[in-house]
């Protein structure tokens, strides 16, 4: 019987209790630092993701044995290669492969050896240079900062002034820091995007249910890019057929690339897919679960994640077998007022006792207040999920439930998954 902790404090980490507290395994659950929701199954531990030292101690001294890390800010940080070090087994890449996520520049340059499919780009690491050669393109064109930078780093501009300004954001204002040391500038793609996820223990890859997720905060995709403001999955123009070619010719190509160049890559791999004319293309790679799309993957997920978490650390993926719901799911994030932009928190929260016993409430940004009331306490606040015989089913269920909720000022788009049923 296991003890386990889940590293992330979002909605994302939120699913991963939910999934995790099925297993039978599992006897004792943490979170930390968790959020209200978490605190409902789990027992919420007030460490922050990126104390790998407070980790390690409490992850020691409570005898956990098995640890998942929700983001990626951790892993870049090296949470996998301390925990190792210390005999604590845990769920992740290393710091030296999750630079997949945390350097754009690194992925790009992979990619761009091992012949995996990607819009073409340069990079670039002077302000100068990169204006130089943004001037002699076209817009659309794509502005990526090279680090981390919270889902925020990508523009795509469709002017060529809106792309000065996103560089200059980048490599001039420091936006996002030493984030922005480098830049990649790359053609703008058109066509269906696409998160393909896989589980590999650096040698199988089994790939995870396709999902679709919506970045811009408003709806018909206006307004700024955020985290993420609702998903569905699965996708109805995804088949099996493209999910094998994407596994063939991107995920399994990746796996093999990063051990060939002496990084094993264990964990849960992420392709964010454009469909262009000519095929799939890598548009990003991110080295954990997505989120929102955890939040209609892991929902979907009829195996036991436990097994599957702990056939990867014991290098046993092959022998597991992982096995989907033919339902469909959507998740619509609730987001507070002004999100992704300046918002405030610390609003009640109501109606949650309100919505139908099988709608699936992940929260995000949440804690209780003295009162012990659940408020408000981050930009995306909860995500109102549902399952459903098909797309339009689970669609109307989150929509007739997520009326019943409110926080002042909150806002959610209308439209998630409404291609895929009209």
């Amino acid at each position: 019987m296991l003890k386990a902790l889940i590293i992330g404090g979002g909605g994302r980490e939120h699913v991963l209790a939910w999934k995790i507290a099925q297993s039978p395994k599992v006897t004792q659950l943490y979170v930390a630092p968790g959020n209200a929701g978490t605190a409902q199954i789990a027992q919420n531990l007030d460490i922050r993701p990126t104390d790998i030292e407070g980790l390690a101690k409490v992850a020691n001294d409570m005898n956990i044995d098995l640890t998942v890390v929700g983001p990626e800010a951790p892993l870049a940080t090296g949470i996998v290669d301390r925990f190792s070090a210390l005999g604590l087994p845990i769920f992740g890449p290393t710091r030296a492969a999750a630079k997949i996520e945390s350097s754009k520049v690194f992925s790009k340059q992979l990619m761009q050896k091992y012949g995996i499919p990607c819009p073409r780009g340069e990079i670039f690491s002077t302000y100068g240079q990169a204006r130089e050669y943004l001037e002699a393109q076209s817009p659309p064109i794509v502005i990526k900062a090279d680090g981390l930078a919270a889902g925020k780093g990508v523009t795509v501009a469709i002017s060529k002034e809106e792309a000065r300004q996103a560089l200059s954001d980048i490599m001039e204002t420091r936006v996002f820091g030493s984030a922005g040391d480098s830049v990649i500038i790359e053609e703008c793609l058109i066509g269906k995007e696409v998160s393909l996820l896989a589980f590999t223990d650096g040698k199988t890859v089994i790939p995870i249910a396709p999902a679709c997720d919506y970045k811009r905060a408003f709806n018909s995709d206006q307004g700024p890019n955020t985290g993420g403001m609702g998903s569905y999955s699965p996708p109805g123009f995804f088949d099996a057929s493209l999910t094998k070619q994407v596994t063939d010719n991107i995920l399994e190509p990746t796996v093999e690339a990063m051990a060939k160049e002496g990084t094993l890559y264990k964990g849960v791999l992420y392709a964010g897919l454009m469909l262009a004319t000519d095929g799939p293309k890598v548009l990003e790679f991110n080295a954990r679960f997505g989120d929102p799309e955890t939040q209609v993957i892991l929902p979907r997920l009829k195996s036991d994640l436990v097994d599957i978490i702990l056939s990867i650390i014991d290098n046993k993926l092959h022998e597991t077998a992982v096995e989907w719901s033919n339902d469909a799911c959507v998740g619509v994030v609730m987001a507070s007022g002004g999100y992704p932009g300046n918002y405030k928190t610390g609003f009640a929260i109501q109606g949650l006792d309100k919505v139908h016993p099988e709608i699936m409430i992940f929260h995000a940004g949440t804690k209780r207040d003295e009162n012990s009331q659940i408020c408000t306490d981050g930009g995306r606040v909860l995500t109102v999920t549902a399952r459903g015989k098909n797309m339009a089913e689970a669609r109307m269920k989150v929509y007739e439930n997520i009326q019943r909720i409110y926080f002042e000022d909150c806002h959610y788009r209308k439209d998630i998954a409404f291609r895929e049923v009209n």
